[in-house]
């Protein structure tokens, strides 16, 4: 486990400290869950991105392919 020193928005600790108030849990457990959950949705746009590029990349070849598909006698 590693330690940090970090500095929190007043309004964002006294809403997490309400939160971890009502949920009984550790300032610590909540935060580490925070985190998680934030570089859980960060690794999810990033692959959404990735996607999105690689898909606008092959997109023209695809087509090259489908219209070279189009043009085949397939003897009907």
């Amino acid at each position: 486990m590693k330690v940090i020193s970090l500095n929190i928005d007043e309004m964002i600790f006294n809403e997490t400290e309400k939160l971890v108030s009502i949920l009984k849990k550790s300032r610590n457990r909540y935060i580490n869950e925070a985190i998680e959950h934030y570089n859980k949705h960060q690794n999810r746009l990033m692959l959404e991105r990735k996607l999105l590029k690689e898909s606008e990349m092959v997109q023209k070849d695809s087509m090259n392919v489908l219209r070279d598909f189009e043009g085949f006698d397939y003897g009907n």
